[in-house]
């Protein structure tokens, strides 16, 4: 069964990067939020790495799967993402930000690991549950940001779902963590409401529509000097 789970939940965020990938170089737009994926590359090169350099399993593999396909998603963010962002925020503006993301998120994963130490597993866990949960309110927020499912996935939203809820079964239940239990619940809480927003989206274009609509000759009423 812990095979299984381990299996699942490397399958289904792969699945995730996967299209968040293809995602972002056909419409030109990063697929997962900044602060998350920021969170998940140091998380997964710094496991990566510590796994690989002793005796790895199959999770050390996976691991390196998706740090790599991070370093990917990282590039459309960089290369498209400055659209997304008002005229004000100039180009060295955007990439300076974003470096000082990517910056802080190995300094919080540094953190976790100085606390815990980088042999105990809830250095690792505990920080991956969190940035789980903070990437669940995330993808909400960016459909709330782009008023829409623009640049967005329900074969993401169910994938990131599922491979959250395995670990959370296997760590949370079967190897009995009430913290982790709890935490993969607040994911699941969110990330089901974030698949009934795109799924509402698909039967309700006309309303996200006239939302758009609204926005835009306001926005454009407040520029004006």
């Amino acid at each position: 069964m812990e095979l299984f789970l381990t299996a699942l939940s490397g399958i289904a965020w792969t699945i995730v990067y996967i299209v968040a990938i293809r995602i972002g170089f056909t419409q030109k737009t990063y697929a997962m939020p900044i602060a998350a994926l920021g969170l998940n590359i140091a998380w997964e090169w710094i496991y990566a790495i510590y796994d690989l350099t002793g005796a790895p399993g199959p999770q050390a593999y996976i691991n390196l799967v998706w740090a790599l396909a991070d370093v990917v998603i990282l590039f459309t963010f960089f290369r498209y993402g400055r659209a997304e962002f008002p005229a004000f925020v100039t180009r060295p503006l955007f990439v300076a930000w974003g470096v000082a993301i990517l910056g802080t998120s190995v300094a919080i994963q540094l953190l976790f690991i100085g606390e815990f130490g980088l042999a105990d597993m809830r250095a690792a866990s505990y920080s991956a549950f969190l940035q789980n949960l903070l990437m669940s309110g995330l993808f909400i927020a960016m459909f709330v940001a782009r008023r829409g499912a623009r640049g967005q996935s329900v074969i993401i939203a169910i994938a990131k779902w599922i491979g959250t809820l395995a670990p959370t079964l296997l760590l949370g239940v079967i190897q009995n963590s009430p913290f982790i239990l709890g935490i993969g619940i607040l994911c699941s809480v969110f990330d089901l409401a974030y698949i009934a927003l795109l799924f509402w989206a698909r039967t309700n274009p006309p309303r996200l529509a006239a939302s758009t609509a609204v926005s835009e000759p306001a926005a454009a009423t407040q520029e004006r000097p």
